[in-house]
């Protein structure tokens, strides 16, 4: 398995890199931070239905991650897998083109309806490609560049979601409303469907059967042995919670940005591309550091960052405040993301890692699936400032989690082995 990876480690590095640029190109044209909230918000002037973006986005993504995990314990290659389930991610987002294009007829209260039809299907897709897909590439990646793969692929998707924004932007502002909507759709789509035909090529090595899935023969048992024993892991898990809630104000900094200080839906598409450009850089950048200086130190540099980007939001007093606010932003999503994903995929026996990745998503699902939806009942009751207020102070308890009880799981020289 090792001289199989080894030949096709370059290839497989590559044309996943290139699967993230595309899959990157496909959320520019429909990004769940601009463009779909802006969509949902034409349609409905509650906020709690712009969380409800974010909320059915990650319940979806981080619920089905745990309970697949017995059954990919003893999986010989992810891929097959990967390719039907990440089908199922990638066709709601023509769904969207429909509705949208169908609003005339069907009317605001049907789309609605619809639309969060298809963000829920798009979001169980991809919370069922999620887990095997990081064991896939776990798989593939050799371990020593595993974080840096990590930053490059991210870098490459925001790269070209910056350039997708743009001309989202530039859509939504010179066509006719509903069809600028189905056109971002439409669009976003065919990358997807580009991106598809590059995570295809990927050259899996036949694994193992180890007989592991009988070892998860009861899933919560092993949920209370790890949870009972490994006290690194639950911090982890408490930081995961806290930075769900100290970045629940990322959901509303478009819509408060155009509904409240007056940007165009131009300068939207514009803050967007900043926040892509941010996380291109740091994602380069901190990949590499994780590699070679340790995961702690580079999500502690996102916990800074998640607190600066909330105070500056809650204190701006134009629009132009909210590039900074954007390029923090951009900064701490790298850290809780791309580094926090590599960083539990160090957790655990090969077996194990499944559980591991479940167990890091699915357990905060509550939290992740009713922060946003708080922080539109904030928005509504008290005004989108408070919102980001709380999520300032949410982030300096994160980081004060990460800091004092999260311990590096790997030394620096040990990662460059």
């Amino acid at each position: 398995m090792q001289t199989e990876k080894a030949k096709h480690h370059r290839f497989n590095f590559v044309v996943n890199i290139l699967d993230g640029a595309m899959f990157g190109m496909a959320l520019g044209f429909a990004s769940f931070s601009t463009v779909i909230p802006l969509f949902i918000s034409t349609l409905s002037d509650s906020a709690i239905f712009i969380g409800m973006v974010s909320a059915v986005h990650v319940l979806g993504w981080q619920l089905p991650q745990l309970f697949i995990a017995p059954w990919l314990a003893n999986k010989e290659r992810m891929k097959p897998l990967v390719m039907i389930f990440t089908l199922q991610e990638r066709l709601p987002f023509l769904g969207l083109a429909v509705v949208a294009f169908l609003l005339p007829s069907i009317g605001d209260t049907w789309g609605i309806v619809l639309a969060f039809v298809m963000l829920t299907w798009q979001a169980i897709g991809g919370g069922l490609t999620a887990n095997p897909w990081q064991l896939m590439i776990h798989k593939i990646i050799f371990p020593e560049v595993l974080t840096t793969f990590f930053g490059i692929q991210a870098a490459a998707l925001n790269l070209f979601a910056a350039v997708g924004a743009v001309f989202s932007g530039l859509i939504l502002d010179r066509i006719p409303y509903p069809h600028n909507f189905a056109l971002t759709f439409l669009i976003a789509g065919f990358w997807l469907a580009v991106s598809y035909a590059f995570i295809n090529a990927t050259k899996e090595p036949k694994g193992e059967a180890n007989g592991a899935e009988a070892q998860f023969s009861s899933l919560w048992n092993a949920i209370i042995t790890i949870t009972r024993t490994d006290t690194n892991f639950n911090a982890v898990l408490g930081v995961r919670i806290l930075g769900t809630i100290g970045m629940m104000g990322t959901a509303f900094y478009s819509v408060y940005a155009v509904n409240q200080l007056g940007a165009s839906k131009t300068e939207a598409g514009i803050l967007t591309s900043v926040l892509m450009i941010s996380s291109v850089l740091t994602n380069l950048l901190l990949g590499w550091l994780a590699d070679h200086w340790g995961h702690k130190k580079v999500l502690e540099i996102g916990g800074v960052a998640m607190f600066l980007s909330a105070l500056l939001a809650a204190l701006a007093p134009s629009f132009a405040w909210f590039y900074p606010v954007m390029f923090f932003t951009g900064i701490s999503n790298t850290a809780m993301w791309t580094i926090m994903m590599a960083f539990v995929l160090t957790f655990g026996e090969e077996h194990q890692k499944p559980l591991y990745v479940g167990m890091a998503n699915t357990l905060i699902t509550p939290f992740t699936f009713a922060a946003p939806i708080f922080g539109g009942w904030l928005a509504n009751l008290f005004g989108y400032p408070v919102v980001f207020w709380v999520s300032a102070i949410v982030s300096i308890l994160c980081l004060g989690v990460l800091h004092f009880f999260v311990r590096e799981r790997r030394s620096h020289r040990t990662e460059q082995v």
